[in-house]
């Protein structure tokens, strides 16, 4: 894979100049831990599938990802070519993520929630060399997926099966770079001199939620992601003392940024879940003494409002950021009173990580008010929607970002990556920023749903509904949700004469392999769409409407 990161002189010599990009790989942390603190926990936690525990120190974490980058080295993996995951929380992806900086790959994280369509795209567009999956996953067979998609990914030379065995379900994980001792085999100090990138080299490839058709491919350096993770360290006052929860999937930015990345930075402990129970989470912050987390607001309401939260002792959880839904007022002064801890809201993007956040000692208001002030070395306005002129505090119009955390293009398609001549970033996103520089999303020029913290991919979701014999027209918004923030909801206009009920429609996209995540949760039939008299569906005015609807959690 050929990548070409759009990074101009002038942006480099600024960011260094302003210390906001350090110029070191996550490599390097971990050899600094491996030195000063070797015996120091580095990642623990479960694999929910098997019940066994694993714990590494950081002088086992440094092996097992040196060992694994010999290994990928042996399977054919070159400098620039792509590796992706398709993980729950486990280990392995902080060991890979230090495997693939060793020699120069690209780490690719996938959803584990992705299904054919996803990764048939994910991996052909990425051009994945290497690929490691589960043997099985909360029900589903991810061996059973590949095999079915292999012979449509020509670049895809390696399947790795953890828990698996050698055969027609791929290779196994362990026999071909966990058990061999290829440190023994191969000079790894020359190979890893010899694969060394640079701090400005594209280093994680990690796909937006296609809000626009497919999902465009972001590509971030060591610099734009550590010196992203160095600031909020920073604002959050976190050190190595400090103890990492986290739920969040590894393979969102959230997971993979604020636990994996930052953890070894601080040379911090890293507690991982991998199947989201509020029960749980109190049971390891109560075992683990963990003073961190991080994650969108069902996380934060499940573990404020669940009864059985209350039996354990949640007093070292020091701070809870969450961003990619509202937080409800409510629900911040609840989770202070009950749990004692700071709850710090914030904002970002794939292509930015978290940008925004409130500060440690803010008010209650301003938490639940705005989505918090950008950190050193990012900047924020608000421009006005024709002419792209600042606006003044207070009105509402497009929001754009610049600094060292945005990232250096989309894969393959420069065109798309949306700066001005001064470094402004369209975010997609309309605002309002307060006097004192706090910013509130307003509202999404992007066609979304954030579902859980999670995008949502309406324009795909519609083209599918769009092939149902029965659907003339389909349109899908966002209905509020006290837990999840949004929920999808889908209005129809049905063929005449066609029946189509709301079981049959989420059938027919089940079968579409499409991930359960994405699937409208309500659907309403309309006799016709309202329209711009160009022809364009108004969904203002279906977004009114769905404002009412709420849907009832099973009895």
């Amino acid at each position: 894979m050929i990548f070409n990161p759009i990074l101009p002189r002038e942006r480099i010599d600024a960011m260094r100049a302003g210390g906001f990009w350090p110029d070191r790989l996550i490599t390097e942390y971990v050899d600094q831990a491996a030195e000063s603190c070797p015996d120091q926990v580095a990642v623990t936690g479960a694999n929910s599938m098997t019940g066994r525990v694993t714990t590494l120190s950081y002088r086992q974490l440094r092996r097992m990802g040196n060992r694994m980058a010999l290994g990928l080295v042996a399977l054919g993996v070159e400098s620039g070519d792509v590796v992706s995951f398709q993980l729950p929380n486990w280990w392995q992806v902080s060991a890979l993520y230090l495997a693939c900086t060793r020699i120069g790959a690209v780490i690719n994280p996938l959803m584990p929630i992705f299904r054919h369509r996803e990764m048939e795209f994910m991996l052909g567009f990425g051009e994945t060399k290497v690929l490691l999956i589960p043997h099985y996953f909360r029900g589903f067979s991810y061996p059973r997926m590949m095999n079915a998609l292999r012979s449509k990914l020509p670049a895809l030379e390696h399947v790795l099966v953890i828990g698996g065995e050698d055969g027609e379900d791929g290779q196994s994980f362990e026999a071909a770079l966990l058990n061999r001792r290829w440190e023994d085999e191969m000079d790894g100090e020359a190979i890893f001199a010899e694969r060394r990138p640079g701090p400005n080299d594209v280093s994680e490839l990690i796909y937006t939620s296609g809000t626009t058709g497919h999902p465009k491919g972001v590509m971030h350096t060591s610099n734009t992601i550590i010196g992203n993770i160095q600031q909020i360290v920073r604002k959050t006052e976190l050190t190595s003392a400090d103890v990492i929860l986290m739920a969040s999937p590894l393979a969102h930015n959230t997971g993979f940024l604020y636990g994996v990345t930052m953890a070894i930075m601080l040379h911090a402990k890293l507690v991982l879940q991998d199947i989201w129970n509020p029960i749980a989470a109190a049971q390891h912050i109560q075992d683990e003494g963990v003073t961190f987390t991080m994650g969108s607001t069902p996380f934060l309401s499940d573990l404020t409002h669940n009864p059985g939260v209350e039996r354990y002792d949640l007093s070292s959880l020091k701070t809870f950021i969450t961003a990619g839904a509202p937080i409800p007022r409510v629900l911040v002064q609840a989770a202070m009173d009950k749990i004692g801890m700071a709850v710090v809201s914030g904002w970002g993007m794939t292509e930015n990580g978290l940008v925004t956040t409130t500060r440690l000692g803010d008010p209650p208001g301003k938490v639940f008010e705005t989505d918090g002030a950008p950190f050193e070395g990012m900047e924020l306005r608000v421009v006005d929607e024709d002419h792209g002129a600042p606006l003044p505090t207070g009105e509402e119009g497009r929001l754009q970002a610049r600094g060292s955390a945005n990232f250096v293009g989309y894969l393959k398609h420069p065109e798309d990556y949306a700066m001005d001549g001064e470094g402004w970033f369209e975010t997609g996103d309309k605002a309002r920023l307060d006097a004192e520089g706090y910013i509130r999303i307003t509202g999404r020029s992007k066609d979304i749903i954030i579902r859980g913290g999670e995008n949502v991919p309406v324009v795909e979701v519609e083209e599918l509904l769009h092939r149902h014999p029965s659907v003339q027209d389909a349109a899908i918004v966002a209905m509020p949700d006290e837990r999840l923030g949004e929920r999808g909801c889908v209005f129809i206009v049905l063929r005449e004469g066609a029946v189509l009920t709301f079981e049959e429609m989420a059938s027919y996209l089940s079968e579409a392999n499409l991930a359960r995540n994405y699937l409208p949760e309500r659907m309403e039939l309309l006799g016709e769409m309202p329209r711009t008299p160009s022809g364009k569906i108004q969904k203002f005015k279906l977004r009114e409407t769905a404002k009412e609807f709420r849907v009832e959690p099973p009895a």
